[in-house]
């Protein structure tokens, strides 16, 4: 009997990376890309329409981060297993990653062989963390947490507000595509400014660069 493919959705704002991504997992003879999304606003309506057996989702995207669109993914199609790949390796994205719902964790220096091994893993129901930071557990990291991320002090519509703010959408665009009235829009953004101390855009933009939720200039 044919055994049964892993079925993996790629997920990263840079086509050069999927491509790569697609070449080196189509070599094997157990795995098939079956659709990729530059954003995470795009992935969200391929993934719950195609329902992969595994996601390899970037963090740093427009439109949505990979954070909060794994944390999307997990609560709609709770059968789909996320690894998080990733240039950040700090002890906030990490933990962040896995509170979402991530099963995974890759380095984008380590990629390669190892993305195999990863998916293979998770699909087979087993947590996996880059080899260069396997040295603390998920569950370490999360323990070793003194205190929250700022970014857990806002809601998922906060966030989605943040990150359409710094980049660049007016409050008339941003209520557009998260179907919300542009006072409304004005309203999340003068909350979460207050939540996190920020008196101003360029604030805010430096803000968001440093939690990773979007790249630097």
């Amino acid at each position: 009997m044919k055994r049964k493919l892993i079925a993996v959705y790629l997920v990263d704002d840079h086509r050069i990376l999927r491509d790569g991504l697609r070449t080196l997992l189509e070599l094997q003879d157990d795995i098939s890309v079956i659709g990729e999304a530059e954003d995470g606003r795009k992935a969200l309506d391929g993934i719950l329409t195609s329902k992969p057996d595994i996601v390899l989702m970037d963090i740093t995207m427009p439109e949505l981060n990979g954070i909060d669109a794994t944390q999307n993914i997990t609560l709609k199609s709770p059968e789909t297993k996320i690894i998080i790949l990733s240039v950040h390796s700090d002890t906030e994205h990490i933990y962040r990653a896995f509170q979402a719902g991530a099963k995974g964790y890759l380095l984008k220096e380590s990629a390669g062989d190892e993305v195999v091994r990863a998916v293979r893993a998770v699909y087979q129901g087993r947590q996996y963390v880059s080899q260069k930071i396997s040295d603390a557990t998920p569950l370490n990291y999360m323990r070793q947490r003194g205190e929250r991320s700022p970014l857990e002090l806002l809601s998922a519509r906060e966030r989605e507000v943040l990150q359409l703010t710094v980049e660049g959408e007016t409050s008339a665009a941003i209520a557009g595509k998260l179907v919300l009235s542009p006072k409304t829009v004005d309203t999340y953004r003068s909350r979460l400014m207050e939540k996190l101390g920020v008196q101003n855009l360029p604030e805010l933009v430096r803000f968001a660069i440093k939690h990773g939720l979007t790249p630097p200039e």
